[in-house]
């Protein structure tokens, strides 16, 4: 959960540290105070968007920090460690950290360590869950209820297969497909591909086999020159006379009958003597080429012949000789794509088959495991409902089969249906419900989504909006019970509901000549009181709104 939040210089905000408990965290305001700052902050520490203009006027960088507490996300602690992000002295916290500058760049943090927005994001989904005021507006795009239904019964996975199947399903239909509409030109390409691969394993080019041809050809087409190059080095090192072997010998047998002689003829006479060494392996190295050698011209025409035959295929196909076993492979793959004829296009369909099979198998699967979940999740909202003052309301989840109409996600649509009124037939809710309604329907979804979310840590930003009264009140109970599995964040503008806070925050804004500051405290005791009264009656605080609002917190408890 939530432990700590530090802001310096986000919009408003100058400086701000806060610690949260566990519980229901309620944050007050006056309207236009910035109750929703907190959560814009927090937003960024969680991996959202980045926007220079929340930078505070005249600051150079906005600075946010929030620190979570993992003893009950392991998940969380999991994907720490695999990304080599962990804190090995404090395993259990997290320190998240993000830097926004007034010329657009930022910059994130995970336990001091430089990290990438989408990591930042990846692991921000694991520690909070943020519900919107403007979610009830996401219920009436239908694609959305497929996907509500599927993260509230942690479908997300099969789901996810179901659409890897379809895909894979798909790909080797149209393959198919193309093979048959165009099985001509696919003939065509067939049998000039063949030509070509038969004339490559004719060539048979073999790896390291152009630079030894190159290599070998050099050494023929000169071996004239090398053979009386090297003759003539056995003649002179060998002169008996004049010869380099003879020279060397001479020299040291004069160097060698001195008798003291002083270091520098010491080291002329070592430097002779390795000379000597280096120039009989010289002359034996000559000797070996020149009776070793074998004088081919035969074996220069084969030569000349094998690289003619390799450069003439390579200049067909465009490439260098040396491209010339990857397009060989290359093309012996593609033809044997493309061969078979009728027997590969039934191999084709049995594939194709197969594949549909799979999906479809996975595809029921899905839909079982929906239609169950539907059941589930419509008993758990209409009960809300009725809390929530649509007594007569009823939700249905209605999965439409599309079996011959096959999709990604899965054999058939899923859309959320409502009756309000008795009598009256489910209808979407675009069709039935007014925005009041569909606001109350929104929220008593999310709390059910709540109910199931892994996630201990869940904000409410504003989802009482168009509500008020006894509703408002149970709207307050049914957040406070939430939060007795973990940790609630609820911004509102309705006493009922922060009545029912454990915590208490209140967001305020002063301003000066120079600039406009918004700042937020913890309230207890009868500042609590006092800012329940002003939600009840406003500016003018009376003796029956403070005892209104004693009542409610004593309701509370």
């Amino acid at each position: 959960m939530l432990t700590h939040l530090s802001v310096q210089n986000f919009t408003l905000v100058e400086r701000l540290d806060l610690d949260f408990k566990s519980g229901m965290t309620v944050i007050t305001g006056e309207t236009g105070a910035g109750k929703s700052v907190l959560l814009e902050a927090l937003g960024q520490t969680l991996g959202d968007r980045a926007d220079a203009s929340r930078v505070r006027h005249g600051a150079k960088r906005a600075d946010i920090s929030a620190t979570f507490d993992l003893s009950a996300i392991k998940r969380a602690q999991q994907w720490l460690e695999k990304q080599d992000l962990e804190q090995d002295e404090a395993p259990n916290e997290c320190l998240l950290r993000r830097t926004l500058t007034a010329e657009g760049r930022s910059k994130a943090y995970i336990n001091g360590h430089p990290a990438t927005l989408a990591q930042l994001k990846n692991l921000g989904e694991m520690l909070m869950d943020i519900h919107s005021q403007h979610e009830h507006q996401s219920l009436l795009v239908k694609d959305n209820h497929r996907r509500l239904l599927d993260e509230y019964a942690a479908h997300t996975a099969l789901a996810r297969e179901v659409k890897e199947a379809f895909q894979a399903w798909k790909a080797k239909r149209e393959w198919l497909d193309e093979r048959r509409a165009n099985a001509d030109e696919l003939t065509e390409r067939y049998q000039l591909i063949s030509y070509q691969v038969e004339e490559l394993d004719q060539l048979n080019l073999q790896d390291g086999e152009l630079e030894n041809l190159e290599q070998e050809q050099r050494t023929l087409a000169d071996a004239e020159n090398l053979l009386q190059a090297a003759s003539q080095l056995c003649e002179l090192g060998s002169d008996e006379e004049m010869g380099l072997q003879q020279g060397i010998y001479r020299a040291l047998q004069l160097l060698r009958n001195l008798g003291d002689k002083p270091k520098l003829l010491q080291e002329a006479e070592q430097m002779l003597a390795e000379a000597q060494i280096q120039i009989d392996e010289a002359l034996r190295s000559a000797e070996q080429f020149s009776d070793g050698f074998n004088l081919d011209p035969e074996r220069l025409s084969q030569v000349d012949q094998r690289l003619s035959a390799i450069y003439e295929i390579a200049r067909k196909h465009r490439v260098t000789p040396a491209e010339l076993i990857g397009v060989h492979q290359a093309l012996a793959d593609e033809a044997a794509q493309l061969g078979g004829g009728d027997e590969q296009l039934e191999q084709l369909e049995r594939e194709v088959n197969e594949l549909e099979q799979t999906y479809r198998q996975l595809g029921k699967k899905l839909t079982q495991a929906r239609t169950k979940a539907g059941l589930s999740l419509s008993k758990k909202v209409n009960s809300h409902l009725k809390q929530l003052a649509m007594e007569h309301a009823v939700l249905t989840v209605q999965l439409t089969d599309r079996h011959e109409r096959p999709a990604p996600h899965g054999l058939e649509d899923v859309e959320l249906l409502i009756s309000t009124n008795p009598g009256q037939p489910a209808a979407p809710l675009a069709k039935v419900a007014s925005g009041g309604e569909l606001s109350r329907v929104s929220l008593a979804i999310q709390v059910v989504a709540a109910e199931h979310s892994a996630i201990p840590s869940l904000v409410f930003d504003e989802v009482d909006v168009g509500i008020g009264g006894a509703t408002a009140d149970t709207v307050g109970r049914l957040l406070r019970q939430l939060a007795a599995r973990g940790q609630i964040l609820c911004v509102t503008h309705l006493a009922q509901v922060a009545s029912k806070g454990h915590q208490h925050l209140k967001v305020a804004k002063a301003s000066s000549k120079q600039k406009v500051l918004t700042s937020l405290v913890e309230l207890s005791g009868g500042e609590k009181v006092e800012e329940l009264a002003r939600m009840l009656g406003g500016a003018e605080l009376t003796a029956e709104s403070r005892a209104h609002a004693e009542q409610m917190l004593e309701r509370a408890g």
